[in-house]
């Protein structure tokens, strides 16, 4: 039979997570579907483990890997019109996962359709506030920004045969993406039911590290943006306020108030070094990226109470969601 989507992971020595990713595919309502691992050199057990679940490994070598070429080696093998994109550390909460994901693309001029992501017990502070910035309860599926999120996304294959994934990008290829998508009159559409648990273990140098990479991506995808010195102070200095205001909310302001100043601060360092040039940058953007909104809900759930999210106990010595502890 015919998969009713594809879905391509990208993976790195992934062994201690994408077994929970792939227990949780497994899990769906929605089947069958057809699961490409693409795999850029492991050695671990990331490949057999895959294998294990049936899924059809896609190698790539280190020294090539980008994650726009690694994608596009992905696609180019998917059987399914609809290409679900999930990284190799996340997991989906609920069994409908995969059906909310999709459901979207019942309107014809959706193109790129991204879903919820939450945190888990190992996640920083801060980045709790980012993914309940970023991922908000309320669905929209006619986004105004081209902002969306590979690590839980969905396109139409078709789409990406005429603009595949800009394969020179440090990241933000989703970013790129979507604003093409955007530019030819696509729309782009957020799933809050489509939930999964994005796991990030990053020592702080990491942080930098992702966030310099991004702002990279982001002036190369926009060539007039800019993210001056005055900026980083003031995105610094918002955000960290903002996140100690929800950690003493919580009662976790003496634990965390160093913590999310580390993060912040190599957040958005990691940000002004990756851009270091002058121009202009849309301010709607601007602001969906770097600055906290503030009337968002403390706990920032779904209220999905219908729905019983899915059972991973055994499956790995993991990580529990943010909302099991609430």
């Amino acid at each position: 039979m015919k998969p009713v989507c594809t879905i391509v992971i990208r993976a790195f020595n992934e062994e201690k997570h994408i077994g929970k990713l792939l227990q949780g595919i497994a899990s769906q309502s929605l089947k069958p579907v057809q699961i490409i691992l693409v795999d850029s050199g492991s050695t671990d057990h990331t490949v057999s483990i895959a294998e294990s679940f049936g899924a059809k490994i896609v190698h790539i070598q280190p020294g090539q890997f980008t994650f726009g070429k690694s994608l596009n080696l992905g696609i180019e093998q998917a059987d399914a019109e609809l290409v679900v994109l999930a990284s190799a550390h996340v997991y989906p909460v609920y069994p409908d996962w995969l059906e909310q994901l999709l459901l979207p693309f019942r309107d014809e001029k959706v193109a790129l359709v991204y879903g919820k992501q939450s945190g888990c017990d190992t996640s920083k502070f801060s980045e709790l506030q980012v993914f309940r910035h970023w991922y908000p309860d309320e669905s929209d599926f006619d986004q105004v920004t081209p902002f969306c999120n590979n690590a839980n996304a969905a396109i139409r294959k078709g789409l990406w045969k005429i603009h595949p994934y800009d394969e020179k990008l440090t990241g933000l290829e989703d970013l790129a993406w979507a604003t093409w998508a955007k530019e030819k009159n696509h729309k782009i559409a957020y799933s809050a039911e489509a939930e999964i648990v994005h796991v990030h273990q990053e020592t702080w140098k990491g942080v930098y590290n992702r966030y310099r990479r991004e702002g990279m991506a982001f002036k190369r995808i926009n060539p007039q943006a800019t993210f001056p010195f005055f900026e980083f102070l003031k995105a610094l200095r918002e955000n960290t306020l903002h996140d100690w205001h929800e950690a003493r909310l919580q009662k976790r302001i003496t634990k965390e108030f160093f913590p999310i100043f580390q993060f912040r601060l190599c957040q958005f360092w990691g940000t002004y070094q990756g851009y270091r040039q002058t121009g202009l940058l849309t301010w709607q953007l601007k602001r969906s990226f770097y600055y906290p909104r503030t009337d968002i809900k403390v706990d920032n759930r779904n209220g999905r109470r219908e729905v019983q999210p899915i059972s991973y106990e055994g499956v790995s010595a993991g990580e529990k969601t943010k909302e099991s502890d609430q």
